[in-house]
């Protein structure tokens, strides 16, 4: 979820990040897990700790040229898609496994 942000420029780089236990009661997330997403994070060199302070954002995995994906044609296009979706009577984990197995086609072979 993390990534997301950074990447879809949720979350910009002075940012700071909720705390492991702001996000454990808000999601009901097991901590260990919260505190791996956030070492991981940290590991990439996304996010770093300040003792006393929180965790910020160093930087973010924007779209090229700084276009912010939240306002990209592609996103409304993607709504659009979701909205249809649901109005067929697609499930939300129906639409995302068939939104993932299109991506894995399309970039079959890519390598991150």
């Amino acid at each position: 979820m993390g990534k997301q942000a950074l990447r879809l420029g949720v979350l910009q780089p002075g940012d700071r990040l909720p705390t492991a236990r702001e996000v454990v009661e808000a999601t009901a997330i097991n901590p260990n897990t919260v505190l791996k997403a956030y070492r991981e994070l940290e590991r990439e060199g996304l996010v770093e700790a300040r003792r006393g302070l929180g965790t910020f954002v160093r930087r973010t995995l924007g779209t090229a040229a700084g276009a912010s994906a939240t306002d990209s044609p592609l996103r409304t296009e993607l709504a659009d898609w979701a909205r249809r979706a649901r109005s067929a009577g697609l499930e939300k984990d129906d639409a995302s496994a068939l939104f993932t197995a299109v991506l894995d086609s399309t970039y079959k072979g890519d390598q991150d």
